[in-house]
């Protein structure tokens, strides 16, 4: 097995991964989610084509009953992708008021959408008569464009295609190289400058191996030159591959890191959540649990769950403000810069003993009163906010519940010597 060979079985294989992936959102997704499905469609034809070219597929395949099977099925399957793509381009556009304007450029991907899906059907119903009447099949090919160089059969089958594909190539290169300008997220402009640069490659493809083709009728190039051709375009031709499988998913990929972060969140937050509202058990939605099982809820979106968390600390930490005495935020704020190796822990170290001190002064029967002063300390966004509380809970599991007794009696101390001078 050669390197090429080696790598169309890897590309071959991200493509039918990717397209694996995706079809759960694209067979059961919302009836209007016509990217999505588009997309999969994309993918799934062009998985199937790729494997066509595998040595073992192809072989088999073109050595079967129908000679150069594996050619036949690759264009079908590829052109039903193709289709696909220019769907995708539409899709992503999304609807405009049927009143209202409607850009130049996506007047011109609907227009391409719909010339093409009239053409895909002349182009299959061609390229099937072509294959069975003019291109010279007498002996199963290996590599069909290397093996035929010279034929003018399978040059004026292959140019159908090319034409097909290559058209299609250069319209997505264009309308992703709109959109990447266009794109303000990072993670979505490095995903359609990707797949821009693959259709460029595409473009590149399908011209050069037209050319290598008709010129090859002219003047037959020599076997060696011919295979050479071939495995350098063939090579070409994976690394666009690669390029638009990754790049069409570097979106999923942020979305999957967001996942990631918060489920990072909810494993940081578990504990400090989990006690305060056992102290307050009518507080959240849910009576708390353990973290595999707060972690296996599927009853509410990850991100909703986090934000709820943070507003049920928030609350509870209200709530506490009834039981401490006036000094304890001082106390804890001065334990907290003795203890701290720097001023960005204390803060965190702070707010994690007065917590601790003043679930320790509830439990201990402490009657409700008037809330304590505290030091507000808010983030200026819900992100910024939970990130605090990520530092807050890391500190709180180094807090020990002598420590907290600690800072809760020489607060308590302090309140009773100010009401004695007073």
């Amino acid at each position: 097995m050669t390197p090429l060979d080696l790598a169309g079985y890897l590309i071959a294989g991200l493509m039918t991964a990717v397209a694996l992936w995706r079809m759960p959102a694209a067979l059961w997704g919302d009836e209007e989610d016509r990217r999505r499905r588009a997309l999969w469609g994309c993918y799934a034809g062009f998985a199937v084509a790729l494997w066509t070219k595998t040595e073992a597929v192809r072989t088999g395949l073109n050595n079967s009953a129908v000679t150069d099977l594996a050619v036949l099925i690759k264009h079908y399957t590829a052109t039903v992708a193709i289709l696909a793509i220019l769907s995708y381009i539409v899709a992503i556009y999304g609807s405009y008021p049927e009143a209202g304007a409607v850009p130049r450029h996506v007047r011109f991907a609907r227009l391409v959408q719909q010339v093409a899906a009239k053409a895909s059907v002349a182009t299959l119903i061609l390229l099937t008569v072509l294959f069975f009447t003019v291109v010279d099949r007498s002996v199963p090919s290996d590599r069909f464009v290397s093996n035929h160089a010279g034929e003018w059969g399978a040059t004026l089958y292959m140019s159908v295609f090319y034409l097909f594909l290559g058209a299609a190539s250069a319209v997505c290169a264009f309308q992703w190289a709109l959109a990447t300008a266009d794109a303000r997220r990072r993670h979505l402009r490095i995903g359609l400058g990707m797949m821009t640069f693959a259709m460029f490659i595409g473009v590149g493809y399908t011209v050069s191996r037209t050319l290598f083709l008709w010129v090859s009728v002219v003047d037959e190039p020599s076997e060696a030159f011919a295979l050479r051709f071939d495995q350098v375009t063939e090579a070409a031709q994976l690394v666009l591959f690669a390029f638009f499988a990754l790049g069409a998913s570097v979106p999923a990929f942020s979305t999957g890191a967001r996942r990631v972060r918060l489920w990072r969140a909810q494993v940081r937050l578990h504990a400090l959540w989990y006690e305060l509202m056992a102290s307050f058990p009518d507080q959240p939605f849910d009576p708390p649990a353990s973290l595999t099982r707060e972690l296996t809820r599927f009853n509410a979106p990850a991100d909703l769950r986090i934000d709820r968390w943070a507003a049920d600390i928030a609350d509870a930490a209200e709530k506490l403000r009834h039981y401490v005495p006036d000094g304890l935020a001082s106390a804890a704020a001065e334990a907290a810069a003795r203890d701290a190796a720097d001023a960005h822990r204390a803060a965190a170290l702070g707010d994690a003993y007065w917590i601790k001190a003043a679930l320790l002064a509830k439990e201990s029967g402490a009657p409700a009163g008037p809330a304590a002063e505290v030091t507000a300390q808010q983030a200026a966004d819900q992100d910024g906010e939970v990130a605090r509380l990520e530092r807050v809970a890391a500190a709180y599991r180094t807090v020990t519940v002598e420590r907290a007794r600690e800072v809760l009696a020489t607060a308590t101390a302090t309140e009773k010597q100010t009401e004695r001078t007073s």
